[in-house]
């Protein structure tokens, strides 16, 4: 009663409307409404249309192929440049200890991380669309490289005319190991660059809706798991083969584990030491955001001091600390990369550079929100493919967007792509002046550098517990691709998340959530007859919804709720009808067997009185009252088929947006066994383009009329009250 009152005062708060108009179905909706006359183009027309150039649209692609020409003659100096320059400074500060320590990940030396953060970066100016975000090297991106890498160098190659394993110590060998890995790598960036160029152009942006947020999370976490367990060879100082594939995480774990006798004090104390100063100098720039112009560039710090400290006490000659070794001054020549390895890496190109444009355009989306202005997907996968593959040219792997200095380059001050230009103008000078300072570099410094770096993406454990909250499914997704990516590496793990998280789909369109809608009183308005106590339904009418499209995957489950649902099943009801006149028909075989007998002693009662010369009585026979027996009362009672509860069946489909041939077989099926046992079937609120999929599947014929259609429940409700449930008739 209470909710009663308050439903009523509730509705005389609320503004009103009223619409007096025809009960429409489609077929009389159709022809009130006129439709606009569309020209069909032809594919030539087409063609000729798309190829036909002017001034204007000339122009027009030119500057979407180069942004920089719209934004950089508009750049409002005195507002945005300090600001770009403070930002830049800040980015190139971290660009250079993230790209010696990323390369190590990518298996090959740390000058080439240089090169991969200054060729990729600069052309990203010329070719993004986002203002915020900074391209270079990346954990997730160095690893999947360094797998790729390792598998096709592994460290127990024996080539270049090295015929024993007495060598594998020696520095030529080490060499002549890097130069082949640097190869695959380079090449690896040639053609990851090719591919993100061609589904740029091809306007294939939408492939990154198919990584999923949980999925992406799942796959970084796990991610971050291999790049933690590759560095700890390099924190503890032991050296360790490098190993790729499934299972590489035991692998290197037992590895590292098998040798921890061989620890370097010398160099587990100076990572320890790194990684300690680097998280407080985190903490310090979390807790003094507000008030720090600038985050506190502790990386640069601690690659000073760690260069510092090494060349000050001869770490690596007294107590064989593994550093960074030659950084060779100066840019090289651009080459070719080696064609030939192409078919090999294949498939770890198509991963690398789904998972690079997918962190890249994601993080653009997040900036461009916050600051409101838009990019471009689909010239995003341009720009990363230029970017690649032109860089490879210069002996640069494949770089995508970092998260960590993509904040730093946003929060300190960056309005433009001028910020990540001058970060790449940075590390030109320290490649072309003063990279040799950085040759005294400990690989362990490098290794504390990576691993703080993780904790972002460790914490991205706690997302566990939030999708357990939320949505057990997407859970699912998020433990299939971190254990599956910790298990079968990468690149196989990727290909087994995307898998299931397409599994996922069909399974939700498998199992959609099918109500029975009644109406909100005095309303056109129609809810779930179990959710709100307001809700009514019409006497003799049922109104049934699905939240999925209708097609091969769930139609027989549709059928199946629609029956659970509505409490009628046509096959139950017909197959009853029939049990019942099978048991008439024998009720009357044994009635009238009953009748055959009574009137067979009549007779021959009869036939036995004659033969005693007995007289009738009163002009009768004594036995004549038998052959008059009333019939059985079972053949005088009425005989009642079993009929169903309802007279009419509406079919929501608002949430419908495709229909199958199967889907619409089962349709055609549902309609036909509900006439069957007089139940007359709607389909209300029916889109435009499902219409016209029933059109071209022959959905419609005389049994089942468009006028079946109607616009919306309420039409279809009223116009069932008025046939008395005759609407499939």
């Amino acid at each position: 009663m209470e909710h009663a009152q308050e439903y009523e005062a509730c509705l005389e708060q609320t503004q009103r409307y009223s619409v007096e108009r025809p009960i429409y179905n489609q077929e009389l909706l159709q022809e009130q409404l006129h439709r606009r006359e569309r020209t069909p183009q032809t594919l030539r027309q087409k063609i000729a249309h798309s190829c036909r150039c002017s001034s204007k649209k000339a122009k027009s692609h030119l500057y979407s192929f180069l942004p920089i020409l719209k934004w950089l003659p508009r750049y409002p100096v005195k507002e945005y440049l300090l600001g770009d320059i403070i930002s830049g400074i800040s980015t190139g500060v971290m660009q250079l200890p993230q790209g010696l320590a990323y390369a190590l990940l990518a298996a090959v030396p740390p000058v080439f991380g240089l090169y991969s953060s200054f060729y990729p970066v600069f052309l990203y100016t010329f070719f993004g669309t986002s203002k915020h975000i900074s391209i270079g090297t990346f954990a997730v991106i160095s690893m999947m490289i360094g797998g790729v890498a390792v598998r096709q160098v592994p460290d127990e190659m024996i080539s270049i005319g090295y015929n024993s394993t007495n060598v594998t110590d020696s520095l030529e060998y080490y060499h002549a190991r890097d130069t082949k890995r640097v190869q695959v790598a380079v090449t690896l960036a040639f053609l990851t660059g090719i591919i993100q160029l061609c589904l740029g152009l091809l306007r294939f942006g939408f492939v990154a809706i198919y990584l999923t947020e949980p999925l992406v999370r799942g796959f970084t976490t796990a991610a971050a798991v291999h790049v933690f367990t590759s560095q700890l060879k390099y924190l503890l100082g032991i050296k360790t083969n490098r190993y790729s594939g499934p299972l590489s995480v035991v692998y290197s774990i037992a590895a590292v584990l098998s040798k921890i006798t061989t620890t370097n004090i010398a160099a587990l104390i100076v990572g320890s030491t790194c990684i300690v100063l680097l998280l407080i100098g985190k903490e310090i720039n979390l807790l003094f955001k507000q008030k720090l112009p600038v985050p506190i560039p502790m990386e640069i710090i601690v690659v000073i001091i760690g260069t510092g400290v090494s060349a000050g006490m001869n770490l690596s000659e007294s107590y064989r600390v593994d550093v960074v070794g030659n950084i060779p001054q100066g840019l090289r020549a651009p080459a070719v990369p080696e064609i030939q390895l192409i078919p090999a890496i294949f498939v770890d190109a198509i991963a690398i550079a789904i998972v690079g444009f997918s962190m890249a355009v994601s993080m653009a989306k997040i900036f461009a929100l916050k600051h409101g202005y838009t990019i471009d997907g689909n010239q995003e996968l341009i720009a990363l493919g230029i970017c690649n593959s032109v860089g490879s040219f210069f002996q640069s792997f494949s770089i995508t967007c970092s998260m960590s200095r993509s904040l730093v380059q946003e929060s300190t001050g960056g309005k433009t792509q001028i910020a990540g230009a001058l970060s790449s103008i940075m590390v030109l000078l320290v490649i072309v002046a003063i990279g040799y300072l950085f040759e005294p570099l400990p690989q362990t410094v490098l290794a504390a550098i990576v691993m703080v770096n993780l904790k972002g993406m460790f914490k991205q454990f706690g997302d566990v517990t939030h999708f357990w909250r939320t949505s057990k499914i997407e859970l699912a997704i998020w433990v299939v691709a971190f254990v599956a990516s910790l298990f079968l590496g990468l690149d196989y793990g990727l290909l087994t998340a995307v898998a299931f998280a397409m599994i996922t789909v069909i399974y939700r369109t498998q199992s959609p959530q099918y109500r029975i809608l009644g109406q909100i009183p005095d309303t056109d308005i129609y809810c779930d007859v179990e959710e709100y106590k307001e809700v009514k339904e019409y006497p003799g009418i049922k109104i049934f919804q699905a939240n999925a499209s209708l097609y091969f995957a769930n139609s027989e489950s549709y059928m199946s709720a629609l029956k659970k649902k509505t409490g009628v099943d046509p096959c139950a009801i017909l197959a009853a009808r029939r049990k019942a006149r099978k048991r008439h028909a024998k009720e009357i075989k044994a009635a009238n067997k009953l009748r055959k007998k009574a009137t067979n002693d009549v007779e021959a009662s009869v036939k036995h009185e004659i033969a005693n010369d007995e007289l009738p009585v009163n002009g009768k026979f004594a036995g004549a009252d038998a052959g008059a027996a009333e019939p059985p009362p079972d053949e005088q009672e009425r005989f009642v088929e079993p009929r169903p509860n309802i007279h009419a069946l509406i079919l929501d489909f608002a949430p419908v947006n495709f229909v199958d041939s199967v889907g619409a077989k089962t349709l055609k099926s549902i309609i036909k066994e509900y006439k069957e046992v007089g139940v007359g079937v709607c389909i209300a609120s029916c889109s435009g383009p499902v219409r016209s999929e029933l059109t071209r599947l022959d959905f419609f014929d005389t049994a089942v009329p468009r006028a079946l259609l109607f616009p919306s429940i309420h039409d279809a409700v009223l116009a069932c009250q008025g046939k008395g449930g005759s609407a499939s008739q």
